[in-house]
């Protein structure tokens, strides 16, 4: 993306779906707000393949009773001020509850995280893992306000994206630093020119509203809510609003809201080194011998001399891209994601020993939202425009190079990168709302706090900052040990049944269980 760190508590689901191209999409709409837009109705029908904004790919494939997934389109305000003013289409999707109907509970309404994420895509792709849910639920996701089909944010085209991706994003110099700063500016400029009037109305609290809006069409008295990453600070933003209105609320691979925007890109750089060191630890430690080095830091010094090498003359990738650092950098962030994509994490450095960019390249196309017909998702221009519509603080290079020493320190593949990211809204059009959101939520149900111990992107600790922000008696806390990004979709039994108990059964279990 613009900013060239991974999208904020970006979400697994992005580099599964990239790589797997198993999607499905939904509508647009808008116009004016002349009724209470609480009182629509909602037209579902069968949904369309996505949109070249959602990613591309096939329709939906049928749930596993054969039910198909159905798509409607929400109108809501452009600007949460102007209630009766403008509106935008927000995308839905949505698969009816399976069980008996005097059994259903209401609406799960799912956010998969980013920001930029299309849920309208991740929820069908993803829905095997959910099934058991829905014996109780309809499960319901959406496309977020400026993503996707929803009022979704433009900024440059996918031939401009390219070109913007090849760039080196750690400069070395001050010429490099121009070239970056330039770049991004010109990116910001793009941002504007196609999508001004959207930018100032795409905040997590403008999405919270839709949210609200969503759960009174869908008829529920009270908001169901599965938040995973990003999705976690979405949710916790909504029970600030609306206290009163959370019903059972989980919260997976769960961002720390007392960080600003630099704290989280330090705490990223920390997480993705510790994701590292345990791919590192875990190839070495294999009884057969490991391809990529003959101990764990042998294994860390080969990539760092991969990178080192790539800055200088990068290697041919898929045609007629090369393999940059940069795009090798967020190449193997991707892959740290999963312990499932250790894999090709394994495959991707052989090649690239060998004078093989492809693998690496995938992995970080899919980072970037680039399909394998060139074409991009909007991910990229959504996440810097919600980023920045929300984070307040605006860094320059000098800051940045003044805060180089600490994020080498906390890792020596990743600092630069994420610290160089941290420009990404420097000349931004709108300014941002606050150092960090405000999630206190005195008076909610209890939702259900869910933390990794090996979280690369929402590193652990933040879950225990969510619990404290929310306030006394709403978060409880669940820690998984385990690797990858969020819990519930790594198969852990533990955490399955921990969090299936409370959502299916509201049976909340005691705070400081530990899953392992």
């Amino acid at each position: 993306m613009p900013n060239p760190s991974p999208p904020r508590a970006a979400v697994l689901t992005a580099t599964a779906l990239l790589l797997l191209a198993a999607l499905a999409g939904c509508g647009d709409d808008g116009g004016s707000a002349d009724e209470d837009l609480s009182a629509q109705k909602l037209s579902w029908k069968d949904c369309p393949e996505p949109s070249e904004s959602e990613g591309g790919g096939d329709a939906p494939s049928p749930l596993p009773d054969g039910d198909d997934w159905k798509c409607a389109t929400l109108k809501a305000p452009l600007d949460w001020e102007r209630p009766k003013g403008d509106t935008i289409g927000i995308a839905l999707i949505r698969a009816q509850a399976s069980g008996a109907e005097d059994r259903r509970i209401g609406s799960l309404l799912f956010n998969f995280g980013g920001p930029g994420g299309s849920g309208v895509t991740t929820l069908p792709a993803f829905g095997k893992d959910y099934d058991g849910l829905r014996t109780r639920y309809d499960l319901v996701s959406f496309d977020p306000r400026g993503v996707g089909r929803s009022a979704g944010v433009t900024c440059e085209d996918s031939e401009q994206l390219d070109e913007y991706f090849q760039q080196d994003a750690t400069p070395d110099d001050e010429a490099e630093q121009r070239t970056l700063l330039d770049s991004t500016k010109d990116f910001n400029k793009a941002c504007e020119k196609n999508s001004g009037k959207l930018l100032p109305h795409v905040r997590t609290t403008d999405a919270a509203r839709d949210m609200d809006l969503i759960r009174q069409v869908l008829g529920d008295d009270e908001l169901h809510y599965f938040g995973i990453s990003y999705g976690t600070e979405l949710g916790g933003v909504y029970a600030h609003l609306f206290p009163e209105k959370v019903g059972r609320a989980v919260f997976d691979a769960v961002v720390d809201p007392t960080q600003n925007s630099e704290q989280g890109s330090l705490g990223q750089a920390k997480g993705f080194q510790l994701a590292l060191d345990n791919f590192a630890e875990d190839c070495a430690s294999k009884a057969e011998e490991c391809p990529l080095g003959d101990s764990a830091q042998d294994v860390k010094d080969r990539i760092a001399t991969l990178l080192k090498d790539l800055d200088g003359k990068p290697i041919p990738g898929i045609f007629p891209r090369r393999l940059t650092q940069t795009a090798a950098t967020s190449g193997i962030a991707q892959s740290l994601y999963s312990k499932e994509f250790w894999e090709y994490l394994t495959e991707g450095l052989q090649q690239a020993y060998d004078g093989d960019g492809k693998v690496l390249m995938l992995l970080s196309d899919s980072m970037n939202g680039r399909n394998q017909d060139g074409e991009y998702s909007n991910i990229s221009a959504a996440n810097v425009s919600i980023n920045c519509a929300d984070d307040k603080p605006r860094y320059t290079a000098a800051d940045v190079t003044a805060k180089l020493p600490e994020f080498r320190k906390a890792s020596a593949v990743f600092g630069d990168y994420l610290a160089w990211g941290m420009v990404g809204c420097t000349d931004w059009a709108v300014a941002g709302a606050a150092d960090h959101p405000d999630v206190s939520a005195p008076g909610s149900a209890p939702i259900l706090v869910v933390g990794n111990t090996g979280d690369p992107a929402t590193p652990y600790e933040g879950a225990r900052k969510m619990v404290d922000s929310l306030g006394k008696g709403v978060g409880v806390e669940l820690t998984y040990k385990g690797q990858g990004h969020g819990a519930y979709d790594s198969g852990n039994t533990c955490v399955r049944d921990a969090v299936n108990g409370y959502l299916l059964n509201g049976k909340v279990p005691p705070t400081g269980t530990v899953c392992s």
